[in-house]
């Protein structure tokens, strides 16, 4: 019978913590992404321990291969692992891997395909994706600081409903930022939209990473050279990442904003509210965003109305 391994029992646990190290002092990463992608790497030095029943050191996991990261993906999709939680949770075994490569000197680790979502009725982006997705291109930005201003852009798109050119277009002026963000929007008209929490503070880490600091008059989000960010560099952040993800071709920036409105609708918000929110100029602009909702709406009504 195999001895029980236990956290101490595997010297590749120091390499976990090392790169949690690395993560918040060179990668800048939140808390939160530090503790989550931590509990990854341990979570499957555990697993390779178990399967091989011995200690796992650094060595071991750069020889890892391809079908121990599916036996992996596939105990944690046993586990109740969701399509897009666990296209996360393989994202981040590449990051540790690839970490733990680089202080081997070997290849890279073997690349696997995440799990798709299957495809079906066009529907919103759900909150787990539209966070997947923003962590996703944070996790690829070539530089750190590019990582957090895409990080940054998709949020406001999300949990703002900005559209990509509004956010892109955002300029010193705005801060210091405070619980509600002022945007122009299309015919240069103005609109007040709430800022959530979790998107201030990813601005704020994004300002405090950018090498270009910030200005009154100039946007705040810049490309690689300094330049304005252009949405087109969004759009494919937003492709690569549905991509890795395994994400429908209708995840676009668009559809986060769209999911913005139709989640807002789908917890009580009323239309009025709601197109003043998207900086829509008439009402049947914003009704669209009833459309993927119909089902629910159903229900509301075969629930609510006297004679369904």
């Amino acid at each position: 019978m195999a001895r029980k391994l236990t956290l101490d029992t595997h010297p590749a646990f120091a390499k976990a913590a090392e790169w949690e190290g690395h993560l918040r002092a060179d990668r800048r990463r939140s808390e939160h992404t530090i503790r989550a992608y931590g509990a990854t790497a341990r979570r499957l030095i555990q697993f390779l321990g178990q399967h091989r029943a011995a200690a796992i050191d650094s060595a071991d996991l750069a020889r890892l291969d391809a079908a121990e990261l599916r036996a992996f993906l596939a105990l944690r999709r046993g586990e109740g692992l969701a399509n897009a939680s666990a296209a996360r949770e393989l994202s981040a075994v590449r990051g540790f891997l690839a970490f733990v490569a680089k202080g081997e000197s070997v290849a890279a680790p073997p690349r696997l395909r995440g799990p798709r979502v299957k495809k079906g009725v066009p529907r919103p982006v759900s909150p787990s994706e539209a966070i997947a997705i923003a962590d996703d291109a944070e996790d690829e930005g070539r530089e750190p600081w590019i990582g957090l201003r895409d990080k940054a852009v998709l949020l406001l798109l999300y949990g703002a409903g900005l559209r990509v050119g509004e956010a892109v277009a955002l300029t010193g002026a705005v801060l210091p930022l405070g619980e509600t963000l002022i945007v122009t929007g299309k015919r240069a008209k103005t609109r007040v939209v709430p800022l959530l929490a979790p998107v201030r503070e990813a601005i704020e880490l994004y300002i405090g990473a950018s090498p270009w600091g910030v200005s009154r008059d100039l946007p705040i989000f810049r490309g690689a050279k300094g330049g304005p960010l252009s949405a087109d560099i969004i759009r494919r952040a937003v492709r690569a990442a549905r991509a890795r993800l395994g994400l429908s071709d209708r995840t676009t920036p668009h559809a986060l904003r769209h999911s913005f409105a139709t989640h807002l609708l789908g917890r009580g918000a009323d239309l009025r509210s709601l197109q003043e929110l998207l900086g829509h100029a008439s009402l049947s602009s914003t009704q669209v965003y009833t459309g993927v909702d119909t089902a629910h709406l159903l229900d509301v009504y075969r629930n609510a109305h006297p004679r369904a």
